[in-house]
């Protein structure tokens, strides 16, 4: 059965949705053969919290997420039928072999290299696009929605459109970088305006990296329509000391205090 649990701060529409990144769950249980940790427990313990989907990011080294951990959680959420499922990785490397097995909901086109430590910029369309097109139209022909990870760049999210992206994931770093700092109103004004472009050139607009329960309001009373943020590494330390259930609720409260009133 699927429990909801209702905290009055759940996902309602126009509201933004949470998305919790289950990596970091994973390359704890990967540190022993113990299947501790539990992926699917995880899962389970956040939706029943509110959030409206789960994001992984199996990378071809299988280092934290692997290809049973899909599988496993695909499973579970044929009894969340209102939940998201959002698989991210570089569709030139395994990616693809996830979306054409799965057929998530949702797939994020992330530029990473094999090695890379974690995602640290955006598409450079100009250089992939062509390349990127015919991955997107197969995706979108499976019924796939595609967000591309870029950069906060007003200028790129025509390009982004034209190669048949339905979404884009704002790199949000620069922006977690500078919260606090002198420079926090210029990066929310930047990614304010990248917002708005992708938005007028028929994109929808998500966003993810080192967002946080400190910084995720701000962002999100400055940056226009987000639909989805991506919330992994924070929301997943958090956990460890506040529980899964709390935590989720944390964010939720967060993105409340963000929506525009």
């Amino acid at each position: 059965m699927n429990p909801l649990v209702t905290t009055g701060l759940g996902r309602h529409d126009g509201a933004t949705a949470l998305s919790v990144n289950l990596n970091l769950v994973a390359m704890m249980r990967n540190r022993r053969e113990l299947g501790i940790p539990s992926v699917t427990f995880a899962a389970t313990r956040v939706l029943e919290a509110g959030a409206a989907g789960i994001t992984v990011h199996p990378r071809p080294d299988a280092r934290h997420i692997r290809a049973t951990d899909v599988r496993d959680l695909a499973a579970l959420l044929e009894d969340w039928p209102a939940a998201e499922f959002n698989i991210e990785g570089n569709p030139f490397h395994n990616l693809m072999d996830f979306v054409r097995e799965q057929r998530p909901q949702q797939c994020t086109f992330v530029p990473d290299s094999e090695g890379q430590l974690t995602s640290d910029h955006g598409w450079d369309l100009a250089r992939d696009g062509a390349r990127l097109a015919p991955l997107i139209d197969e995706a979108c022909a499976l019924g796939v929605r595609v967000s591309l990870f870029m950069d906060a760049d007003a200028k790129a999210m025509a390009a982004a459109r034209s190669l048949g992206a339905d979404r884009v994931e704002l790199y949000t770093e620069p922006y977690a970088a500078a919260h606090g700092g002198a420079q926090q109103a210029a990066q929310l004004a930047r990614f304010a305006a990248a917002a708005r472009a992708a938005q007028a050139a028929g994109l929808g607009v998500n966003a993810g990296h080192d967002l946080n329960r400190a910084n995720l309001a701000d962002f999100l009373s400055a940056v226009p329509g987000v639909q989805e943020v991506s919330i992994g590494h924070a929301l997943i330390s958090d956990a460890l000391e506040l529980g899964y259930a709390e935590t989720v609720r944390a964010y939720l409260r967060a993105i409340h205090a963000g929506q525009p009133r």
